[in-house]
């Protein structure tokens, strides 16, 4: 790569490569998004743009989410997250909280992937998905979560700042909601913590209307990325 098109990528904006719509790349957007960060999207609608990624070695696991940040090309969420976090100082101060902050994500993560796949299903088979998931949120996830924030004494879930962990549990919290709007009436400390969360500045910026915050995903979405996959 040229060194004024090296350095051109390092001193840019994050470059986000991904449908439009939320899928894995919402989480990437809410951590740039709380850590202040300006990033640029380039949307797939065609399988001729997720080809050219390929034929130039941009994927290297032939997937998306790719982000293209500080030089590099990056992809599998869960690293381009761990590394938005640690570059702006969202992923705790010590080995200990970067463990905390992991355990709390992966519980998110697995709460949000059972909300992730909830448009492809049947009418009937969402109604027992949407039972399970109201069931994992109030009795496995969100109750952990509130006795973290009542052990724990402070604001947000590992030390004393936002971290990536208080990131993704809002983000996770508000997908419920969009599912079972009183997911939160026996959680107290959670509808404390939403409250706070979602009145940080940058964070209260990202949930305003015309953000980058994609919506829930509904068929046109369905039919671009079968487009893009080549799926039948």
């Amino acid at each position: 790569m040229p060194k004024a098109i090296r350095s051109s990528l390092m001193a840019g904006k994050p470059k986000l490569y991904y449908f439009n719509g939320r899928g894995r790349m919402e989480s990437v957007r809410w951590l740039l998004a709380a850590a202040g960060i300006e990033f640029v999207e380039e949307f797939l609608e065609t399988r001729e743009q997720y080809e050219k990624l390929l034929q130039d070695g941009a994927l290297l696991f032939q997937q998306v989410p790719m982000v293209e940040i500080d030089g590099m090309k990056m992809v599998q969420t869960r690293a381009i997250l761990g590394y938005i976090a640690a570059k702006h100082n969202l992923y705790g101060k010590n080995l200990k909280e970067r463990a905390l902050i992991d355990m709390y994500v992966e519980g998110t993560r697995d709460l949000m992937d059972l909300i992730r796949v909830h448009h492809k299903f049947s009418p009937e088979e969402q109604e027992k998905n949407l039972a399970l998931i109201n069931e994992r949120a109030t009795a496995r996830y969100f109750p952990v979560y509130e006795k973290v924030l009542k052990d724990h004494g402070t604001e947000f879930l590992v030390g004393n700042q936002l971290t990536w962990a208080d990131v993704q549990l809002i983000e996770a919290i508000l997908m419920v909601e969009e599912k079972v709007s009183t997911i939160l009436s026996k959680f107290p400390l959670l509808q404390d913590f939403k409250t706070r969360i979602c009145n940080i500045p940058t964070i209260k910026k990202f949930l305003q209307p015309g953000s980058q915050r994609k919506p829930p995903p509904d068929e046109s979405y369905v039919v671009t990325a079968n487009r893009v996959f080549n799926r039948k």
